[in-house]
């Protein structure tokens, strides 16, 4: 079974994925969830909890990838496991940026930062 569940903080989503991305239905949606999230400026599709990606879900992460960066939009993945990381690092796809744990605390902050000059200027 796949699970998502979205965050936002200000024009920053996080996606927060749990289960495996091997079926079509994972992977459909996945890209569901990121789309309805085009008015975000990045997205970030939190991988603590997937266990595995396969052929479909590579293939999908590849898509919204470009689909990205069509919509001028940063993608960026959190924490995929050891399987998964071996996975993308193994497919024959562009690398996908992966956030580490210190670049993610600074986007949070400037995210928070942005949010409280905007509610202050109102």
């Amino acid at each position: 079974m796949f699970a998502v569940n979205v965050e936002r903080f200000g024009d920053m989503a996080v996606i927060e994925c749990e289960g495996r991305i091997v079926q079509p239905e994972a992977a459909y949606q996945l890209r569901n969830t990121v789309i309805a999230e085009s008015d975000a400026r990045i997205i970030i599709l939190d991988l603590s909890e997937v266990s595995a990606v396969e052929g479909g879900g590579l293939g999908m992460l590849a898509y919204l990838q470009r689909w990205a960066l069509d919509h001028d939009i940063r993608i960026k993945l959190f924490n995929p496991s050891r399987s998964v990381r071996d996975r993308l690092d193994h497919a024959c796809m562009h690398p996908i940026d992966v956030a580490s744990l210190d670049e993610m605390t600074a986007l949070l902050m400037i995210e928070e930062m942005a949010q409280q000059h905007y509610t202050a200027a109102a």
